[in-house]
């Protein structure tokens, strides 16, 4: 009787990067998951900086553009807060508690782990399930984020007139769109470690997850700017120069053997460099795959240059996959954009959340 289930309220899921503003609209038909709209709009340089907005008109107006460009009816938008900027911490309470009980002991919890007086933070909390340690307990995420982080990315997207529903933290926005792509994984990834590499402008994001437990988060700075900086230097460019022709080619013939090539395994090197952080630090000793998201990813035969480095099959992340988009996507540049819309789409998800 679907029919007689309120519809989830439309949202659009934006993800403030420190290079763009992407926007992405997702529909359901019963099971089945399509996308509606999407829209890249790049920032201007140093606009967002470190996670921050250091530009709130900047990103107020490429906001306004980018929801523009998607032709979106709704104004609701689902935002999200780097990890960085978010204290989590995971406890576990007993179980049965009212919701209003439940606050309390999450506040009481709260002041242990979070280093600024409440009333400066805005805390939530989720129930993640039971504890596996004791039937009559459950574990609870409680998650914190300085208030001023949250307002300046609220009063950004009010600026260009959205609305905000949602204020999500990026690497669970990840880990959402993550769980479209396992399904094309063998055995749809279960019992598997998989490491999601997401590659943007400054911040290389490596998360490593396991039957749909996050057990690992690091953040690397490097990324696309080092290779428009690369071609500054080898071939005498401006940024903006430099950053156009990365995108667009005309670049002389050694650009590929002497900037792109070495760039690649220098990229190459620091996902590997993470993953040994990562097997020194847990219990594990290798992963079953590497996914690529992030701008970087569209790169040509990099999937290829990290299997070789780290010895992992590598993907690139695509979360459309199978799905079908309507006539006004054009699905090759859906192709070659999908991968660095990975937190926007995870947003977009959280339209179907109760």
């Amino acid at each position: 009787m679907d029919f007689l289930k309120p519809k989830a309220p439309p949202l659009v899921g934006v993800d403030i990067s420190s290079h763009a503003v992407k926007m992405v609209e997702l529909s359901k038909a019963g099971k089945t998951l399509n996308i509606e709209r999407y829209a890249i709009e790049p920032l201007p340089k140093d606009a967002v900086a470190d996670g921050n907005i250091a530009n709130h008109e900047a990103v107020a107006d490429a906001i306004k553009r980018a929801w523009r460009k998607l032709g979106a009816r709704t104004k609701n938008v689902a935002l999200a807060l780097p990890a960085a900027a978010v204290i989590t911490k995971k406890i576990t309470v007993p179980a049965g508690q009212s919701e209003r009980d439940l606050e309390l002991q999450v506040e009481s919890e709260a002041n242990q782990y979070i280093p600024f007086a409440l009333e400066e933070v805005n805390l939530d909390f989720q129930i993640i399930g039971p504890s596996p340690a004791t039937a009559d307990e459950v574990e609870v995420l409680i998650a914190a984020s300085k208030k001023e982080k949250v307002e300046d990315r609220v009063a950004a997207a009010g600026e260009a007139g959205l609305k905000t529903l949602v204020m999500d933290v990026e690497s669970y926005a990840t880990q959402a769109a993550f769980e479209l792509i396992q399904k094309q994984l063998p055995g749809e990834g279960r019992d598997q470690t998989i490491a999601i590499a997401d590659i943007g402008a400054t911040m290389m994001h490596i998360m490593v997850v396991r039957n749909g437990q996050q057990i690992f988060l690091r953040e690397q700075a490097f990324g696309g700017n080092q290779l428009t900086q690369d071609i500054q230097r080898r071939f005498n460019l401006s940024q903006d120069e430099a950053e156009t022709a990365k995108r667009n080619g005309g670049l002389p013939e050694n650009y590929e053997p002497e900037v792109l090539k070495p760039f690649m395994e220098t990229l190459a090197q620091e996902v590997m460099r993470s993953l040994q952080f990562f097997f020194a630090s847990t219990q594990y000793s290798h992963v079953d795959y590497i996914l690529l998201g992030g701008g970087c990813s569209s790169i040509p035969g990099l999937d290829e240059v990290v299997a070789n480095r780290t010895q992992v099959s590598t993907l690139i992340a695509n979360p459309f996959l199978g799905m079908s988009p309507p006539s006004r996507i054009k699905p090759k540049q859906l192709l070659q954009d999908a991968p660095s819309l990975l937190i926007a789409c995870g947003l977009a998800l959280r339209k179907f959340e109760p």
